[in-house]
């Protein structure tokens, strides 16, 4: 009788493989980021089916221990659930020879450009909506966490008809395009919009997130500043979870408030 309640005690097989997993990763053998092996992988490294094994990742998940990303696997959290964070530099500097210099990315593939009609926020803040565009589309990475972000350069036909070198290679490093309106004449300001919403099914696909995972996305828009003319917008799309966008604030002048007048009396 001890013996058949021992049995009924034990704990069932996919937890038994959960628990060697769990202490794998808090012995260090999977470090955050790592990917966990593969549900075949894991049928031959413990002996058990693939419903098993499947079964063990999901309680892996329950535990806070790892999270499964769609078209990568399940994924090694570190402690407090959360995954190493990928640090998003968007600064710009200006050298001292005149030319720009951008944080460096990572590209999976070569850029896709096409010529689509300006709508939704960035029309908005380009104040050209359906208005006719070159779209410089890349998908960006970090090799470091594996955090994939979508870049997006949205170049006005008519900024092009004004700077024509910009149709001619508009895929060309962002820092180019900006040196390419210096040289026609332009002073350059930056503005960055950040938000945040639920990602697409396209967006989840292409950054690999799963139905919960927000998405941060910023607008950063080139303007004409003797104008106050926008000129170019660049889309980044990055999952909240994983990225944090990183900015230098640089301190301006408060204009001066000068005090009133008191009317003066009369003897």
């Amino acid at each position: 009788m001890a013996d058949r309640e021992h049995i009924e005690r034990a704990p069932s097989m996919y937890m038994q493989v959960a628990q060697r997993m769990a202490d794998d990763i808090r012995k260090g053998r999977y470090q955050p980021g790592d990917l966990l092996p593969s549900e075949t992988q894991m049928v031959e490294m413990y002996g058990v089916g693939k419903h098993t094994a499947r079964s063990a990742v999901a309680e892996l998940r329950r535990m806070g221990l790892v999270e499964s990303q769609q078209g990568k696997g399940s994924i090694v959290l570190a402690v407090g659930g959360v995954l190493p964070a990928t640090r998003v530099e968007r600064s710009i500097h200006r050298t001292t020879k005149g030319s720009w210099r951008l944080p460096e990315t990572k590209t999976t593939e070569a850029p896709a450009v096409s010529r689509c009609a300006l709508d939704g926020p960035p029309a908005d803040l380009l104040d050209q909506r359906d208005q006719d565009a070159i779209s410089v589309d890349r998908t960006l990475y970090d090799p470091a966490t594996g955090a994939r972000m979508a870049h997006r350069v949205l170049i006005p036909l008519a900024t092009a008809a004004e700077v024509p070198t910009l149709a001619e290679q508009p895929d060309a490093e962002v820092a180019d395009l900006y040196r390419q309106l210096a040289e026609a004449g332009l002073s350059l300001s930056f503005t960055e919009h950040v938000t945040a919403r639920t990602p697409y099914p396209d967006e989840r696909t292409t950054l690999g997130l799963n139905d919960a995972s927000p998405l941060l996305i910023t607008y950063r828009v080139t303007t004409d500043a003797d104008q106050d003319r926008p000129l170019l917008c660049e889309e980044l799309k990055a999952p909240a979870a994983t990225c944090q966008l990183t900015y230098p604030v640089t301190p301006t002048k408060a204009p001066v408030k000068r005090a009133a007048r008191r009317p003066s009396r009369s003897a």
